[in-house]
């Protein structure tokens, strides 16, 4: 069972994640709205705003927190409760990591940081916005650090053993983190801060969104790996069956550290300053990433096959029927896998050197951004609340609460299917991203993509309030098992956190060995970023002043 401690730090992260993840959602709303001429914003609130505080608030900050939270309870279950020192760090961790998120949020409310998620130079922010970030970083470091300091001391007490999976899983992510990091930190304290509080005068735009981009693909799997962590280990346990492969899930996980960090440029390939060799170097990498993928793919149907045919599935697909579509804990993450295929399969195309031009500054992006992080990732991370929460504070999941939570999966595939494919097939058509202004000044070739069924801003702004709604939802059922569902406790045991049992005896003991990956993904980096980044240094152009546009 998770300390005491521990269980307060776990939810007062979950806490930090669902108020950042309300107001994100509402910043949402009124984006679709003010994109289909439906709402004209007060004069002290703009679309850049609210389009600043919706990536910001949702892409980084609800993930963070709910990562940690779930991070800190898995490892608290599986390999004891943290001493004085891991707790310490791990509030440390928590509160700068909440004041950075407070500091760059008063900053985008205040019209002073209107920069969008990516925050691409020249515009320029307040200066105490990079600050926030710098903190937001710093403070992910600490908890990470805690977590790390955790593992190494279980594995002094437990010499020559494989550590648990959820574990293991968890050092990935935290090492994939930290290494990503660097190019954030790297960029935001060197140039960023410099700049916007005119220490300097300019600023090296083609460098700093190359360090940007190191970080901003891993941070997809930063994402993305502790919903895998879920699949793997959550999925069959409530399935009442084992880990279909221990050496198969954390040689996939090795696989993300290596081939996630060194593709940053397949996000700049319409841009110049970046030779055609570099691209298309990252652009190999990149789809070195499919194989692990695919290996979690074939892992996780493995998985529900083998459980359907114990319980009594025949032919073909009777397995199918067996799974437990009743429980909602397992039909979410499923929709999330589901919606992850597409997600896979419109990555292969933005990574892709020639199709990248036709959709790379169109809502398609954007379309594919909800049905990669949207959906597979937030849904699962939905699964995790439903029974997180209960595990932390005691309280039962009632079963009107699981007929709640699967009213809200259900609504918000819906409106995540509605929005996602409108901005799929408007992106396809030219509808540009990034702006709040998309009719081409009523030129009528551009009129014309917006009046499809499904290529419409109305069924964009459709499909976005039933999202609203949905979380509203789920806000809700937070707070219900945060607050009001009565206890559950039996014995003193409080519900369970669901670990599915994983055979290590024909696990290679390599795996584990970290040195071995991060000095290989270390020079897969050196040899992705050396020369062309030293190149952008020795060769920088005169460099950019300042823009703000808000």
């Amino acid at each position: 069972m998770v300390g005491i401690q521990d269980r307060k730090l776990a939810l007062w992260n979950v806490g930090v994640a669902y108020i950042a993840f309300i107001i994100g959602t509402f910043c949402g709303l009124l984006q679709v709205f003010v994109r289909n001429d439906a709402l004209n914003l007060p004069t002290w609130l703009n679309y850049y705003q609210i389009l600043t505080a919706h990536g910001v608030l949702l892409a980084l900050i609800y993930t963070t927190f709910f990562i940690f939270a779930f991070l800190i309870a898995g490892m608290s279950k599986t390999l004891g409760g943290f001493g004085p020192k891991v707790n310490l760090f791990g509030w440390l961790g928590f509160i700068v990591t909440t004041i950075g998120t407070a500091l760059a949020t008063v900053m985008i409310i205040s019209g002073k940081a209107s920069v969008m998620y990516t925050f691409y130079a020249p515009l320029k922010a307040s200066g105490w916005f990079y600050v926030g970030l710098a903190l937001v970083i710093v403070g992910t470091w600490l908890s990470s650090f805690a977590l790390i300091g955790h593992y190494i001391v279980w594995k002094k007490r437990n010499k020559g053993q494989l550590s648990p999976l959820f574990a293991y899983m968890t050092i990935s992510t935290l090492i994939l983190w930290i290494i990503a990091c660097l190019g954030v930190v790297a960029t935001v304290v060197f140039q960023y801060i410099p700049w916007a509080f005119g220490w300097v005068d300019t600023i090296n735009v083609e460098l700093s969104r190359s360090l940007f981009w190191y970080f901003g693909h891993p941070l997809v799997y930063f994402w993305l790996l502790p919903a895998y962590i879920a699949w793997y280990v959550v999925v069959p346990k409530i399935l009442g069956t084992k880990v279909f492969s221990d050496s198969l899930a954390r040689l996939s996980f090795v696989l993300f550290i290596l081939f996630s960090i060194p593709v940053g440029f397949h996000h700049q390939l319409t841009e110049p300053g970046i030779s055609s060799f570099w691209k298309f170097l990252q652009v190999v990498l990149t789809f070195m990433v499919i194989i692990p993928s695919l290996m979690t793919a074939f892992s996780m149907f493995a998985t529900f096959e083998i459980s359907g045919r114990k319980k009594g599935g025949t032919g073909l697909f009777g397995w199918f029927k067996k799974l437990p579509w009743k429980d909602v804990r397992f039909t979410s993450i499923f929709i999330a896998m589901a919606f992850f295929i597409p997600g896979g399969a419109g990555g292969i195309i933005n990574a892709s050197f020639q199709l990248n031009e036709l959709v790379h500054n169109t809502l398609w992006i954007v379309g594919h951004f909800h049905i990669t992080v949207g959906t597979p990732v937030a849904m699962t991370f939905m699964g995790i609340t439903f029974w997180l929460i209960p595990y932390l504070t005691g309280r039962k999941f009632t079963k009107r609460l699981q007929r709640l939570a699967f009213i809200q999966v259900i609504s918000w595939s819906v409106g995540m299917l509605l929005m996602s494919t409108a901005q799929h097939i408007l992106g396809l058509l030219g509808a540009p991203r990034r702006t709040a202004y998309s009719g081409y000044n009523g030129n009528v070739n551009a009129l014309e993509w917006f009046d499809g069924i499904l290529s419409n801003h109305v069924t964009m702004a459709v499909g976005g309030t039933i999202l609203f709604l949905s979380a509203m939802l789920l806000l809700y059922i937070v707070a219900n098992l945060l607050f009001v569902a009565p206890k559950a406790q039996l014995n003193g045991e409080f519900e369970e956190f669901p670990i599915a049992e994983s055979d290590k005896s024909h696990t290679p003991k390599f795996l584990e060995n970290w040195w071995i990956w991060i000095g290989v993904a270390v020079a897969l980096i050196i040899m992705a970023y050396a020369l062309p980044l030293s190149h952008m240094i020795q060769h920088s152009p005169p460099g950019s002043g300042h823009h703000i546009t808000w």
